[in-house]
C-alpha cells in the first residue's frame, strides 16, 4: 500500500517539557539544533508522503510561523480554538485527510530507522484495511535504555496487540501509526483521547502492530532532551 497523507499532532501543551514549552509548542522544542518537527517531516518525505495536516493550539502563532517559514505547500493547518485532545483533534481534521489510510504521528516523535528499513514504509507495507483499523509501531521496552520505557502493550506473533493498563507489557507505543479512515464513521466530535479508538479497535480484533528495530526515544522532559542530544553527532 502507498500512503501519501499524514496527520501530525502538534496541539498539546507539553506541560512536562516546561520551561522549554513556555514559549513554543512541544514539537518545536529543539533537539541537536533542530525542532523535533523537522525530524518528523524528514521521515515523511523519505517515505514518499506528499501531504501533511498539522493541528495547532498551544502557541499556535509560533507553530504557524514555523510552518510558513519552511515553505511547504503540501502542509495544511487544522487550528483548534480549544484543545480537542488526540481523538477530537483527529475528528476535526477528517475533512482534510481524504478517504485513504493515513499516518498519524505525534509531533514530538523522534526515531531512527533500523536494519529492517524505513519504519513508515514498513507500516504502509504491512497495513491491510480489510482486517485492520490501526497498525501501530511498537518498540520493545527492553530496548529503551536511554529514556524511560513504559509497557503500554503486549505484542503477539500474529501481529495483534493488547493494551496493558498496568503498563507492564513487553512493548511501548511510539506515537506512530497507520489509521483506517473507516473509523471516522463512528468517531464523534468533542474533546477526547484517541486511545478510545485504539481500545475499540483492539476489542474488535482490528488493532495490530509491527516492531521497530531502530532507535526511538521517549522525549517528555528537558532532561530527556539533554540525554538524547549527547548521543547525536
Amino acid at each position: 500500500m502507498v500512503i501519501d497523507t499524514a496527520f501530525v499532532l502538534a496541539a498539546g501543551k507539553g506541560t512536562r517539557m516546561a520551561p522549554l514549552t513556555d514559549t513554543v509548542p512541544k514539537p518545536l522544542v529543539c533537539l541537536h539544533g533542530r525542532p523535533l518537527l523537522d525530524y518528523v517531516f524528514d521521515h515523511l518525505r523519505n517515505a514518499g508522503v506528499s501531504k501533511a495536516v498539522v493541528n495547532s493550539f498551544h502557541h499556535a502563532d509560533v507553530l504557524h510561523e514555523y510552518l510558513g517559514a519552511i515553505g511547504r505547500p503540501d502542509i495544511m493547518i487544522s487550528h483548534e480554538e480549544k484543545l480537542l485532545e488526540t481523538g477530537g483533534g483527529l475528528k476535526n481534521t477528517a475533512p482534510l485527510l481524504g478517504a485513504d489510510p493515513f499516518f498519524m504521528i505525534n509531533g514530538d516523535a523522534y526515531w531512527e530507522d533500523g536494519i529492517a528499513g524505513n519504519a513508515l514504509s514498513r507500516l504502509a507495507d504491512g497495513f491491510d484495511p480489510q482486517q485492520m483499523d490501526i497498525l501501530m509501531l511498537l518498540i520493545p521496552v527492553k530496548n529503551m535504555v536511554l529514556t524511560q520505557g513504559v509497557g503500554d502493550y503486549d505484542w503477539f506473533e500474529n501481529g495483534q496487540a493488547v493494551r496493558r493498563k498496568d503498563q507492564l507489557g513487553t512493548h511501548m507505543f511510539t506515537g506512530i501509526r497507520v489509521v483506517n479512515p473507516a473509523i471516522f464513521s463512528y468517531m464523534e466530535s468533542g474533546v477526547y483521547s484517541f486511545l478510545e479508538q485504539m481500545d475499540e479497535a483492539e476489542a474488535k480484533g482490528r488493532l495490530f502492530a509491527i516492531e521497530h528495530d531502530g532507535v526511538w526515544h521517549h522525549i517528555s522532559t528537558p532532561e530527556d532532551v539533554g540525554m538524547v542530544e549527547k548521543t547525536l553527532v
